[in-house]
């Protein structure tokens, strides 16, 4: 079961009237801005309405996770943990055709290659008890209700604390306000500032497994992709500890959300007799959890930041799972805004050019990501028949694989692939047109 206990901090700490900072939402974005900004010095409360820990999907990490986590002084803490080892990504195409296993190490000989499958639960704790540990005020019993505004710089916050405070209702200034509220995107939803996706209309169900066919080795930990018989879905299947195995499947919103499929459960099994490669996997395996679902989540800002208030992580925006990208983004969104923000005290400059100066470098990395994503859901496309037509860009493949997709010159595999996919889906719909019309 993905269960977690909530950790005993004792009484919730007491707080001030104002802070040069304050984070909205302890996920990884909040929390490493939260830990980065203490330690430089500035004064910081970290604010969110869950006890920790408490559960959040998305529990594989890509190799470039590995440079944030050392910057936190965190990756002993994860390599003594029990999260199983993943060294790997495997595909498996129309349900059944298995490719063979990428290993990230073949490719990078660092230990940075070699990443972890986490529980989420207890992987935001170590970043939270990171951020206390640096010198931020952490609450988790508070449900910020709006941030206040003197026009339009961001001041502080109005939050509701716990029903044992005397006074719950509190107004707290800052200087800085940092959204990490993750899907609830509390600005951008306030401001009016979502952009969503339209070639990304996805829906997701899912679920976590004991007991499920695990490989042996270094492959045991593997992340698997499988896509299902005639590619009008897609599973992950990712190990975790204690013998559980998250297992989600992912489509177009009107094909996993018609009519017709009224119960997720039925939308599942259908998915998974499509897909003979992850039965067998599942076949002797019991479920665990309920279901979960969410719908239509790609999305991203039309303005990430603002005069003392930035965002980061997913209430900044988010692209689809397939890659396991949103830890990553997270992470890496948390560390360039708490960058930008120590320098903004020093500059003495907390405008929304300055708070959101990263935000350039930043967007290229995510299209990067995104572009891929498209790529993976084009009718027909075939990341194997592209490399062999062009292989020279094998390597800037395997590099946004694995999250380095801030690297100059890692975007040149779209000057043939963007090409290839528009003449793949004219084909498609010219077949799809001729096969409707007979």
């Amino acid at each position: 079961m993905i269960t977690t206990t909530p950790k005993e901090y004792g009484p919730q700490p007491t707080l001030k009237q104002e802070y040069d900072v304050i984070v909205m939402g302890a996920g990884p974005g909040g929390a490493v801005s939260a830990a980065l900004i203490a330690e430089a010095g500035h004064s910081v409360l970290l604010l969110d309405r869950s006890e920790f820990p408490r559960f959040h999907v998305g529990e594989s990490l890509i190799p470039e996770t590995y440079w944030t986590l050392k910057r936190l002084g965190l990756l002993e803490k994860l390599k003594a943990s029990n999260f199983p080892r993943k060294h790997s990504v495997q595909f498996v195409s129309d349900g059944h055709k298995e490719s063979a296993p990428f290993y990230f190490e073949d490719y990078n000989p660092h230990e940075c290659s070699v990443t972890w499958q986490v529980e989420r639960g207890v992987f935001d704790q170590m970043l939270t008890d990171k951020a206390v540990e640096n010198g931020t005020v952490f609450r988790s019993d508070a449900s910020v209700m709006d941030v206040l505004f003197e026009g339009d710089r961001a001041t502080g916050v109005k939050v509701k604390l716990s029903t044992k405070e005397q006074n719950p209702v509190r107004e707290i200034k800052s200087q800085v306000v940092v959204d990490s509220t993750g899907q609830s995107s509390f600005l951008v939803n306030r401001l009016g500032l979502k952009d969503t996706d339209p070639c990304l209309k996805k829906g997701t169900i899912w679920s976590y497994y004991k007991g499920a066919l695990r490989d042996e080795g270094r492959d045991e930990g593997a992340t698997i992709i499988l896509q299902t018989e005639g590619k009008k879905s897609w599973f992950w299947y990712i190990p975790l500890s204690d013998d559980v195995v998250s297992v989600g499947c992912t489509g177009d919103m009107q094909y996993m959300f018609n009519k017709s499929r009224s119960k997720p459960e039925e939308t599942w099994a259908e998915e998974l007799e499509r897909c003979p490669a992850l039965k067998r996997r599942l076949e002797n395996a019991q479920q665990c959890e309920s279901f979960y679902v969410t719908k239509d989540y790609s999305y991203k800002a039309t303005q990430p930041a603002g005069p003392g208030w930035v965002l980061v992580g997913d209430a900044s925006g988010f692209i689809d799972p397939c890659y396991s990208t949103g830890v990553f983004l997270a992470l890496k969104s948390g560390e360039f805004a708490a960058d930008a923000i120590v320098e903004g005290f020093q500059k003495n400059d907390l405008s929304g050019t300055q708070l959101g100066k990263w935000r350039e470098t930043y967007n290229k990395g995510v299209d990067n990501f995104r572009r891929l994503v498209y790529a993976f859901y084009t009718p027909g496309f075939s990341f194997g028949s592209f490399l062999k037509m062009y292989p020279q860009y094998k390597s800037n493949m395997v590099d946004i694989l694995i999250g380095d997709v801030f690297k100059d010159g890692v975007d040149e595999i779209f000057r043939e692939m963007d090409p290839v996919m528009r003449k793949t889906l004219e084909s498609h719909n010219e077949v799809t047109d001729s096969t409707t019309t007979m």
